[in-house]
């Protein structure tokens, strides 16, 4: 299935009592469509980050830094966080990307346009991408639903301490959690990949990892880890 499949109706009954056809549902605060897609999850999530910048820029001439950077902790990262081993690699979390650079613009003083990575550094805040990567990474090593390519085949290869990735061809499953945790995963710079069962140490190194390389996208993370 894809984001494009059409959803036929079903109809599901007992005793002639049918359950109705809905476009989508919200299931333990998650908006979840018919499609598959997270949109409108991110949707209904903007104007909550909205009211949240406001709040920001409302309070900023009467607060310290780190006391806005605390109140962005409580009304923003909260509600960015919440689930996003699901969403945070949904073309559409962009529009959530750009009301996270506001919001630091708003605690840092700087002007709109100023580049924004080195105040998410020095404010220590993960960007939304390098956010999503380490929820992946800590969904993967705190479930044991992963097998090793050694547990898997025989053969030596300089992939066999990797985790095993699964063939798969639809493109909902390759943006899925399960998915996009393996390959973030075996990406990993070899000195933190080989420290998961150490895991207050693994999040530890991680966390500056990501705090030093502060990722805009996925691909960003790739290519460095090639590097």
């Amino acid at each position: 299935m894809t984001k494009n499949t059409s959803v036929n109706e079903i109809s599901i009954g007992y005793n002639n009592m049918f359950i109705s056809n809905t476009w989508n549902t919200k299931f333990l605060g998650l908006v979840i469509t018919n499609s598959l897609s997270w949109n409108d999850h991110i949707t209904q999530l903007i104007p909550k980050l909205s009211k949240a910048c406001y709040v920001l820029r409302c309070i900023r001439p009467f607060m310290s830094q780190n006391a806005l950077k605390s109140i962005y902790y409580y009304c923003f990262h909260s509600l960015i966080t919440y689930r996003i081993i699901f969403w945070g690699n949904s073309s559409y979390s962009s529009h959530i990307f750009r009301l996270q650079k506001k919001a630091v613009r708003i605690i840092t003083g700087s002007r709109p346009r100023d580049s924004c990575r080195e105040l998410f550094k020095h404010l220590r805040i993960l960007l939304l991408q390098s956010q999503y990567i380490l929820s992946l990474l800590l969904f993967v090593v705190d479930n044991n639903l992963f097998h090793i390519n050694s547990e898997i085949h025989s053969i030596n290869t300089r992939q066999s301490s990797n985790l095993h990735q699964p063939q798969a061809n639809p493109t909902l499953y390759q943006e899925g959690a399960h998915y996009c945790g393996i390959k973030v995963f075996n990406n990993l710079p070899a000195n933190i990949r080989n420290l998961p069962y150490d895991i207050k140490r693994f999040k530890l190194e991680l966390g500056k990892y990501l705090h030093l390389k502060s990722f805009y996208t996925l691909e960003e993370y790739y290519d460095s880890c090639r590097s």
